[in-house]
């Protein structure tokens, strides 16, 4: 049983980290589809049509994977979790009901119009479905971080006599202590990516043509939403991590490599947690730092892993390294935001050479350090499911290690061939430089009677197809 718990964890950690990346990439650039619509209206300039229809593309399809990757996690609960499901589901079964009914259904219900309704609705009734989309991406990041955050500082639940968790305070479960620090973390972080994203594109595009109009859009905004978020991104984290110290200790122990309680905890730059020793060896610190980070005492005391019963110990290599990479990501972040301020105040934003090199590098580095941060979450929190309530290992279905292998197998295959399609797309499609008079996917093709795919109706190529209506180039 213990090898089928560790296979259905490894499952689901493979399911969440595909999902949380799609998710945090929809509400970035929902908002930012939104922001350019905006200026669109107010200043009439084509310039933002053009950089809004090139994203609607990857938006629509981002949306759709992320839709995939979240219903398979929902059976996921029933397969490999059902005495979670049947413990928990009291509790965190209504806040799921609620994300699908208040922001699911109205995504779902506009999306139709923000894709393809540009040439056949007015303006303003486009850009009123553009801003509910985009609400309902955030209004989906509430119910989704509430039920998570529920579970790493549970409140407002009674237990039953058959370990039933019943709802006692709605007010106290949706906004439980750790919830309203890590919904401003996790949005932030959104906006974080996609700006690392579209920055990283438009940096790409600046480097092949400087005159780039819709290129120039592109890294301009993202470089003011890093200069600006990433900043508020630190200190929002700051409070999170005062946050968790109260509520989880254990977690924090584990993320700073602290085994033993001392006054004055140093910060510990990096080494080599030990579980079995109880201690960091290597360890590069720096003294008292890490009590005035997190007591803003000198000599504050900070407990450490060995206040803690051993057998409630979180994996702290995993917590300690996932937690830095977070950490270096974010601090490469605002380097970068603040490049960019110098640049831009010297008038050589868009001809510094290796501003756009940094951005293109820095493409990528949102999303890992979503994953670097949901990792540390996750993981901190071990063993439980719900903190300090119930345990990972009461909380597994009664399925033998081969049932739970073959079902990892099988959503690994098809995770890696559906998702490979869409990433490949995505890619391909910020390669593409964007065109003046750009146009966004297209209605009215009769997708089941032209034998189309809803994908090839988008444009969206399928197994190295070209997008429709575009004939395959010699030598592809």
């Amino acid at each position: 049983m213990a090898l089928a718990i560790l296979l259905a964890r490894a499952q689901f950690a493979f399911t969440v980290g595909f999902h949380i990346v799609l998710p945090a990439f929809s509400i970035g650039l929902a908002s930012y589809l939104a922001v350019l619509e905006a200026l669109f209206l107010a200043t009439g300039r084509a310039v933002y049509l053009d950089v809004f229809n090139y994203w609607l593309r990857i938006f629509a399809v981002v949306f759709a994977m992320g839709v995939v990757s979240g219903l398979v996690m929902s059976y996921e609960f029933g397969t490999n979790w059902s005495v979670f499901a049947e413990k928990a589901g009291p509790v965190i079964g209504p806040l799921m009901g609620y994300e699908v009914l208040t922001a699911f259904f109205l995504e779902a219900g506009f999306l139709g119009v923000m894709l393809f309704g540009m040439k056949r609705v007015g303006p303003g009734l486009h850009f009123t479905a553009t801003c509910i989309v985009a609400l309902g991406t955030l209004i989906s990041a509430f119910w989704i971080l509430s039920v998570n955050s529920w579970m790493q500082t549970p409140a407002g639940f009674t237990i039953s006599p058959h370990g039933r968790f019943l709802p006692a305070d709605w007010w106290a479960i949706v906004f439980n202590p750790s919830f309203p620090y890590r919904l401003v973390h996790m949005v932030l972080a959104s906006y974080l990516s996609v700006a690392c994203a579209v920055g990283a594109v438009g940096a790409f595009h600046l480097r092949r043509d400087r005159q780039s109009q819709a290129a120039r859009v592109m890294f301009s905004m993202a470089m003011w939403m890093a200069a600006i978020v990433a900043p508020l991104q630190v200190i929002a984290g700051d409070q999170q991590g005062l946050n968790t110290l109260r509520y989880q200790p254990a977690k924090v122990a584990a993320m700073e490599g602290d085994f033993r309680t001392v006054a004055g905890t140093s910060l510990k730059l990096f080494g080599l947690p030990d579980m079995r020793a109880g201690r960091t060896e290597a360890a590069i610190a720096i003294p008292h730092l890490g009590a005035l980070i997190l007591t803003h005492e000198w000599n504050g005391t900070v407990r450490g892993l060995d206040s803690f019963p051993r057998r409630i110990w979180p994996p702290a290599p995993w917590v300690f390294w996932s937690f830095r990479i977070m950490v270096a990501l974010g601090f490469a972040m605002v380097g970068l935001g603040w490049w960019s301020l110098w640049e831009r105040a010297r008038g050589r934003l868009f001809a510094s050479v290796w501003l756009s090199r940094a951005a293109v590098a820095m493409g990528p580095a949102g999303f890992l350090a979503v994953l670097a941060g949901w990792t540390t979450t996750e993981v901190g929190r071990q063993p439980f499911t719900v903190y300090g309530l119930l345990l990972t290992s009461q909380s597994a279905s009664p399925i033998g290690t081969p049932g739970v292998a073959v079902s990892f197998a099988a959503i690994a295959a098809v995770y890696l061939i559906v998702f490979g399609v869409g990433i490949r797309y995505i890619l391909r499609q910020m390669r593409r430089p964007p065109d003046i008079g750009e146009r966004g996917p297209e209605a009215g093709v009769p997708v089941r009677s032209a034998g189309l795919t809803p994908a090839a109706a988008l444009g969206v190529p399928l197994l190295g197809a070209p997008p429709l209506g575009v004939p395959p180039v010699a030598g592809e």
